[in-house]
């Protein structure tokens, strides 16, 4: 089962919490977590899975491992930037958001486009252009724990 986390490279102090506590959870579960490989809540969360012996694969937009954070297992370079998003998604069972931010936004489009169940830990709330939510696609939970279950049942589905 891999999973993938995404979410803002400058997350508030609580968001980063919360990614590293998924990314453990993630671990204990025996699930492979995937992410951007960079800094801010990808780090965290690969952070909280590899302390806890997990699989962390970074999948990087950029041409070299330089911008890799220090707790992957692995490293794909891409040298695709922002396309690397597509990716990432894809090769997800789940998605997990926690915080958002453009970049998030854009992952987010990608999970409901391509069908990957998508949970929201925090973030925004996205309306249509009648101003009716379009929440519909998304999961919106308040724990780590609750997202990682959410995710892993629906990947193991």
């Amino acid at each position: 089962m891999q999973v993938a986390i995404i979410g803002p490279s400058r997350p508030s102090e609580q968001e980063a919490a919360l990614a590293e506590r998924v990314g453990q959870l993630l671990a204990e579960r025996g699930a492979i977590l995937l992410s951007g490989g960079e800094e801010g809540t990808m780090e965290a969360a690969c952070k909280g899975a590899k302390e806890a012996g997990g699989t962390v694969v970074g999948i990087l937009g950029g041409s070299t491992r330089a911008e890799a954070n220090a707790f992957l297992t692995v490293s794909v370079v891409t040298g695709i930037s922002m396309a690397r998003n597509t990716i990432l998604i894809r090769s997800a069972d789940a998605v997990i958001s926690v915080g958002c931010s453009w970049g998030t936004l854009i992952e987010m489009g990608i999970a409901i486009k391509f069908g990957r169940p998508l949970i929201a830990l925090s973030g925004w709330h996205v309306n249509d252009a009648s101003g009716t939510p379009v929440d519909g696609d998304v999961q919106r939970v308040e724990t780590a724990e609750e997202a990682v279950r959410r995710a892993v049942a629906r990947a193991a589905a």
